[in-house]
Formats: structure tokens, sequence, C-alpha cells
């Protein structure tokens, strides 16, 4: 196969992206979905991000048990987690405190390798329990406030000293960009790589066909052109630099489950230099209002898919991570006490998991607050001690060399770092 450097790719990309703004193309689903505005100039200095949103309201009271709060397991009668133990259906002890869910076991050699923190008691300080509101406000950067219509993460790249013209800058892995992505950056969201081929290797003929006439249709003077002629040489160029036939590093073996393939599809693309800023995916499903399960069923499936993908991952990309940094958040947790249909209903507080060898790692970070009925949030919700947009802004700064943190998290100055990164 043949490769191209990240000189070469970056070469090839600015001269079919580099000045125009482009909106989504729809020719039956197979072209990618792109917009791009990024001037040429000087490549990222600091590190890749890497975020997940676990959508639908992880109950991170059950993903990182206080299994040394007595409160937990009096309000949690079925879906608590025995403290730690010789048996493997124990809660993984962490700190002596608290302790990581048994689904969560293939985190334990990252927490162990001091590349694993952990920020508990964190979310977004807005009290809303709607799932819409809560994502909306939390990918927007601003809880609460609607007025500014680009995301937290576009105005980041927007902000940023150098301007990238990859136009795989920023990639979003779906079907929809995250709106953390939307505003005036370099962004692409693709479902797949293959996706992105138009096809990948089946019907090889049948594709180059479709594409050379997709390049004579945008080839005759309409306002169209510019668009098609982009994403064409955007395809093309990531042809050349993704080995079609990829088998992960040092042993990983993802999930087949679409965020594991998620993570691959973001990992071939680090590992192909072309010049990834920031990728984003979502894993869904946590809204656990019945049956939700302690060992077996709903959520313990999905943390095990969770842990699983992100540790392959995290594998994969063997001394990458040395400039790579993961952040995963909710939009909100789940109330303290289960309720009578064997789940947990909309809280506040909640977990962020973080993993890089860039970070202080080994660590439970925040002020927790206890689960007793006096200090607890609202109707029954675990408080906010630690606003996420603190923990995005210390990695923002240290990680990804971006001061301009007011312009990113516009309303919000009164920043409290945790000592979670190294600068």
């Amino acid at each position: 196969m043949t490769t191209l450097s990240r000189r070469e790719f970056l070469s090839a990309a600015a001269r079919s992206a580099a000045t125009c703004l482009c909106a989504p193309l729809n020719v039956g689903q197979l072209l990618p979905s792109m917009a791009f505005f990024a001037p040429p100039g000087q490549a990222p200095q600091g590190d890749i991000l890497v975020v997940v949103f676990q959508r639908g309201g992880m109950d991170g009271l059950n993903a990182v048990i206080p299994q040394g709060e007595a409160e937990y397991y009096r309000q949690r009668p079925t879906l608590q987690i025995a403290e730690s133990s010789a048996s493997d259906n124990s809660a993984i002890d962490l700190d002596g405190f608290f302790g990581l869910h048994p689904a969560l076991r293939a985190f334990k050699d990252i927490w162990d390798s001091g590349e694993l923190a952990i920020v508990h008691a964190s979310g977004s300080p807005d009290p809303t329990h709607s799932h819409f509101d809560a994502m909306d406000y939390m990918e927007r950067g601003t809880p609460g406030e609607k007025s500014l219509g680009s995301g937290w993460l576009a105005r980041h790249l927007q902000t940023t000293a150098w301007e990238n013209d990859s136009p795989f800058r920023a990639v979003g892995i779906g079907a929809m960009l995250q709106s953390s992505l939307r505003g005036p950056v370099s962004a692409t969201a693709m479902q797949s790589i293959a996706q992105f081929h138009l096809g990948g290797d089946n019907q090889a003929a049948e594709i180059a066909a479709f594409q050379a006439t997709l390049a004579e249709l945008y080839g005759t003077g309409s306002l169209l052109d510019a668009t098609g002629q982009l994403t064409l040489g955007a395809t093309a160029t990531l042809e050349e630099v993704i080995d079609a036939n990829y088998a992960p590093s040092n042993g990983a073996r993802y999930p087949d489950s679409s965020f594991g393939q998620g993570l691959l599809q973001i990992a071939q693309l680090i590992k192909a230099e072309v010049g990834l800023e920031v990728a984003t995916l979502d894993i869904g499903g946590w809204d656990t209002h019945a049956q939700q399960g302690a060992l077996e069923g709903e959520m313990p499936g999905l943390l095990s898919d969770f842990a699983d993908s992100l540790a392959a991952f995290y594998a994969d990309l063997g001394q990458l991570t040395q400039r790579v940094t993961i952040v995963t958040m909710s939009e909100f947790g789940r109330r303290v006490a289960e309720n009578s249909s064997g789940g947990t209903d909309h809280g506040h507080g909640n977990v962020m998991f973080l993993l890089g060898q860039n970070l202080n790692g080994g660590q439970v970070y925040g002020d927790w607050p206890g689960l007793e009925p006096g200090t607890l949030y609202g109707p029954g919700d675990l408080p906010i001690t630690t606003d996420y947009r603190d923990v995005l802004a210390e990695i923002l700064q240290k990680r990804l060399l971006n001061d301009r943190i007011g312009e990113i998290f516009p309303g919000h100055s009164d920043l409290d770092f945790l000592g979670l990164a190294k600068g």
C-alpha cells in the first residue's frame, strides 16, 4: 500500500480544503457530512483530545462505588455492589473508600499505572433533569444558557494559536456531528472510515465509476463545485493513508459494538497522522429507570462495553498515549435511592473518567459531599462539588495548550483546577 507522510497529506488536504465553508452533502448518504473552515497554519503542539459522551445519564454511584459510605448500602438494597473482597462480584478497591464496579475491571491496570483519574461528584451545575437540555448545555459549555450557538470544542479549535488545515482536524464518530463540535471550525462526521471511503473495497469498480461521475458533476462551474471537490479530495487522501486491513497493536481486542468499533476508527486516524486534534464519540443507553441490574443486566453490560473498548483503545495506541488524553462525561447522574422498578431516576452529580500518560492518575478527585439525607441536592441527588468545565478547562490549558478559557467557557471565570494534568 502506498503511504503519505504527514506533511504530504496536509499539503494535499490544504489544496482541496483551505478556503471554503461547506454544508453537509447528501448524495444517497454515500458522501460524508463535512464542514470545513481552517486556513493554513502551524500544526498543533498539544495532546490529541478524545471526548466520550455517555448519553442517557450514567449512574456514577454504581460505576465508582462509595463503598465506605454506609448510606449507599441503605439507599440501594438490591442495586448495591458489595464492598471489595476476594469475590469477583465485589467492588474493585481503588483507595479504601471508592471502588470500581466489577464490570469496569479492564480499567484496573490503567489505574494502577497512574494513567486513569476519576472525578466524583462532578457535572453541570444547571439543575435540569431533562436529557435534551442537560446534554445541550454541556455540549455548548454554557449551563443554563442557549444564546451561544457554538459548542465548547468548536470554540477551542477556533481560539488556538495555530489553525490546522487538515480536513480531519476534528472528527465526530456517528451519524451526526456532536453539538460540542458545531461552529465555524474544521469538523467531519463519519460513521466509519469504510463509509467515508464510499463503500470501502466492496464493489470497487462501481465506486470508482461513481466517484468519476461526481468529479465531472462538481466541475461544471456550479456553486456546489467547491463542496464536492473538497469532499472527493478528502476521501481520496484518506484512502492513501488508512490501511484497509488494519490490525490493532499490542494484542488489543476491540468489542464488536458501535462504541468499540468507533474507537478503532479513531485509533486508525491517530496512527495515520492526518492532523487529528479532537475526536468525539457517544455511547448511549444509560437511562436506567427500570431493571438497571447490579451485576447482570443493562447497566453492567454497558459498563463492560465502555471499559473494555477504552482499554483496547488505550492498549492499541501504546506509546502514542503520551500525546493523547481521553475524557468521558454524562449529562447528569442518577438519584441516590433506587426506585421501585429496580432502577434509578434522574439525578445530578456524576463521575468523569480521564485516561492518559500526562495525567496525575491513580486518584479519585473532588470534594466528596457524602450521601446523608441532609447533604443531598434537590429531591435526593448527589451534589456537584466539581464543575465539569473546571475539569475540561484544566485539560485544555495544560494539555492542549489553549489559554483562552474565558472564550471557550464564557461566564465561567472562577476556575478551580484539581491538579489532574501535568503541565
